[in-house]
């Protein structure tokens, strides 16, 4: 089911026209449909059923503090890679015991926040880390739960920069350096071995990866001969941002997954981010000037890279549309832009579009993942709005940055 689609060559945003947006809310700014993330989160939760996961949203996709609420009341807890994201998910009312921690560069103070708030597990990447924990652990007389993130030496088949399971990445232990670690914990008097990790990149859209790293878990614990109370298999699961670009398919990775947890006395945990919140939002932006340069037309939008970065970071294409689709087309080589002083501040070149002019808005698509939480003051410039709609009600749940706060920070 979309909810931000064109009905009657409109681009709506469940039953709000996107026209009616702008007209109150200032461009660019991002809006959210709470009908597709709640119809996102149980498209998942449906779909492994028969594992009863803990669904742990992953905040680095999207820290906005009423998403976070809302996932809360859905059943979500969150996996956080930072002291920020974890005191976001606490103020969001996430309960500790859905929280996982993640990274691998916890700092000490980090550290100390997670155990003190009790959370389900803090997934270690190192042996030094270990030893900070259990540092830390005894100090305040705490029995730590912990999971060891391993790296399986698997490629996601995804973007290299997203890519964190082969075995020069920095993430994990390899599997000789987990088993031995595995072996040292148990020494441990304030650490509970407990869990499982691994995460081996984002927008995954072939099931094959999947497959090899269930299988090199199920070594593992032959290996070691624990039995983890938690298998966190991380997210991953890449969406369609294109109608070219197939989604993962779900069902078949769900098999596998029953299949897998089959006799094994062990509770699974995702770590979705994209999965959930990809598809929710559009960037609604205004076209400043239409410039003709050689054989190009050049749309320069009010929105930039400082926005959105994933087109500059990993050459990614979002789809535009036009607030009013009409008829008539305008040809030619386009290539839509922002205004940023930078050559890779662009997001998309088309041979045909709709017929615009200066003045007139479009959308892009499928930005509710790493598009606000990635963006920043470069150029000097504010951050946009978060808009959320429902049904035909929307609200601002984030101001646009003031200048005053801009210059004067």
């Amino acid at each position: 089911m979309n909810y931000i689609r064109l009905r009657k060559n409109n681009l709506c945003v469940e039953n709000i026209s996107a026209q009616k947006l702008v007209k109150k809310y200032r461009t660019p700014f991002y809006c959210y449909s709470l009908s597709q993330l709640k119809n996102n989160y149980n498209v998942l939760n449906s779909a492994f059923r028969t594992v009863k996961p803990i669904i742990c949203f992953s905040v680095k996709s999207n820290s906005n503090l009423t998403l976070l609420k809302e996932l809360k009341k859905m059943g979500s807890g969150a996996d956080v890679v930072s002291i920020g994201e974890l005191l976001k998910a606490t103020k969001a009312g996430i309960n500790a015991k859905k929280i996982v921690f993640s990274g691998v560069g916890k700092t000490e103070e980090e550290i100390r926040m997670a155990i003190k708030k009790r959370i389900l597990l803090i997934n270690v990447e190192s042996e030094s880390e270990v030893n900070l924990v259990n540092k830390i652990s005894k100090k305040i007389s705490r029995k730590t739960s912990i999971g060891i993130r391993l790296n399986p030496n698997v490629t996601g088949k995804t973007h290299q920069k997203i890519s964190t399971g082969g075995k020069n990445e920095k993430f994990g232990l390899v599997y000789n350096d987990f088993i031995n670690l595995c072996k040292k914990i148990r020494k441990m008097k304030n650490l509970k071995l407990e869990g499982i990790s691994v995460h081996i990149g984002s927008q995954i859209t072939n099931i094959k990866p999947f497959k090899e790293v269930l299988s090199i878990i199920n070594k593992i614990i032959n290996a070691t001969k624990m039995n983890f109370k938690f298998i966190d298999l991380g997210g991953g699961m890449g969406i369609s941002y294109t109608k070219k670009e197939k989604q993962l398919n779900l069902k078949q990775y769900a098999q596998l997954v029953n299949k897998f947890i089959k006799n094994k006395n062990s509770k699974i945990i995702f770590e979705p981010g994209r999965f959930i919140i990809g598809n929710t939002a559009i960037l609604i932006t205004k076209i400043i000037y239409i410039k003709k340069s050689n054989n190009k037309n050049f749309i320069v939008l009010d929105a930039g890279m400082n926005n959105l970065m994933r087109p500059a970071l990993y050459d990614t294409q979002h789809q535009i549309i036009p607030l009013k689709k009409t008829n008539k087309l305008f040809r030619g080589n386009l290539e839509f832009v922002g205004p940023v002083c930078e050559s890779s501040d662009k997001f998309s070149n088309q041979k045909s579009f709709s017929q615009i002019k200066e003045g007139d808005y479009v959308g892009l698509t499928h930005v509710g993942a790493y598009g606000m939480s990635l963006s920043s003051n470069y150029n000097t410039r504010p951050t946009i709005a978060e808009i959320l709609v429902t049904g035909s009600k929307h609200k601002l749940i984030k101001k646009r940055q003031s200048l005053e706060n801009l210059v004067n920070n």
